[in-house]
């Protein structure tokens, strides 16, 4: 048993973290892709926003057919099709048809990403589930880092087309790892745990206490990925006028994410989930300030404040999700997602706006209004914990 959660928690890590690999592929090298192919920022930052926009249409439908059909296919067709759209990526010269191609992948990376967790917490016991999400989760962190790690190195030592080629190759070994690994007695849903559940999506939807929590995803990937989808402008810019190969290693202030979540969620059980909230707004805050500074130092520390804000409100917001209800975990949490990553559409097409009118300035403006969100979650949520 302990050598077959071992496999499968490494199959799940590997696959996931494969999967978000592909997310910011191109984050980190958008000035580079604007002047090969000639467009603005909002134009090349599509690039991004597209996979963003593909979760957010797929995303429930995915989970819809996990709870019918069994998941190896599932992972099969999505491996697949996300890893045809890389290669069409990586040799393409029209523009239009590199964003159709990331938009394709971000429709089949929940294919590989929320059926395999709807998988899991319908087949696995309590005991194997914890360890096996534990790995999901970190494999999240990893595969956004790793993205932005792959697109910002490969070029210009070779060029930015060969970071497509290696994370085409990386999913389809990690999606016949995945098959292979994944038991096939369990990969068809069974009538008991598929069954139906009293909470559906609108009548989720319509839960005001909700709602506060799917807007702290929304809002938090909104500031986060304003953030750091124009940091490349900001330190290719005057006064730093850094390159691509060590904009790159900036990105290194995500590994943060890696032991705050958990950590969040902790200190959220014994202070409170508004406090934390609150907390992780005032931390985001005042990290934004120091982005305004033209200093690398500060720069950095800021970076560092954003990833941290933005990683407790989004554990600490997942966890009040799940502790408020009885039942219906699996949409609740299919919803968050939505909500989640349409907040990260919104906020990279409108601070692409911003910044084309004011700079990196109009962009920080922006997120400052867009910390509201999470703000106003906070001061409800301490409201309701001392009500009750």
């Amino acid at each position: 048993m302990k050598n077959n959660t071992g496999m499968l928690q490494l199959a799940v890590f590997a696959l996931v973290t494969a999967s978000f690999t592909n997310l910011y592929l191109t984050q980190p090298i958008l000035p580079v892709l604007q002047h090969e192919f000639q467009v603005s920022p909002v134009e090349v930052s599509q690039t991004v926003s597209a996979v963003i926009l593909g979760i957010v249409l797929s995303n429930l439908f995915f989970g819809y057919l996990s709870d019918r059909f069994p998941i190896h296919p599932i992972l099969s067709v999505g491996g697949a099709f996300v890893a045809l759209g890389g290669l069409v990526c990586a040799v393409t010269h029209d523009f239009r048809l590199l964003v159709a191609a990331r938009l394709v992948q971000g429709l089949f990376v929940p294919a590989l990403t929320t059926s395999l967790a709807a998988w899991l917490a319908r087949t696995l016991p309590v005991e194997r589930l914890t360890v096996i999400m534990g790995a999901y989760v970190s494999a999240t962190v990893l595969g956004g880092l790793g993205g932005r790690l792959l697109g910002g190195w490969i070029h210009p030592p070779l060029h930015w087309r060969y970071a497509f080629f290696s994370a085409a190759a990386l999913i389809v070994c990690t999606t016949v790892m995945a098959v292979l690994v994944l038991p096939r007695a369990c990969s068809k849903p069974s009538a008991s745990r598929s069954g139906r559940e009293s909470n559906g999506y609108l009548s989720l939807l319509k839960r005001s206490d909700l709602l506060l929590f799917f807007g702290c995803g929304a809002g938090g990937l909104m500031i986060f990925s304003s953030v750091f989808n124009y940091l490349p402008y900001r330190l290719a810019a005057p006064p730093f006028g850094f390159s691509t190969e060590f904009i790159t290693l900036v990105y290194l202030v995500y590994v943060i994410g890696v032991p705050l979540g958990p950590l969040a969620g902790r200190l959220s059980n014994r202070f409170g989930g508004g406090p934390m909230l609150l907390g992780g707004v005032v931390v985001q805050g005042a990290s934004l300030g120091l982005l305004l500074a033209p200093s690398i130092i500060a720069v950095i520390a800021g970076l560092l404040g954003v990833c941290a804000g933005f990683f407790t409100v989004h554990a600490v917001a997942v966890g009040l999700l799940n502790r408020t209800l009885s039942d219906g975990h699996g949409k609740a949490n299919a919803l968050y997602v939505l909500f989640y990553y349409a907040g990260g559409w919104v906020g990279i097409n409108a601070a692409g706006f911003a910044f084309e009118a004011a700079g990196w300035s109009g962009v920080m403006g922006f997120v400052f209004c867009c910390l509201s969100i999470p703000f106003c979650a906070g001061i409800l949520e301490l409201r309701a914990e001392r009500r009750g």
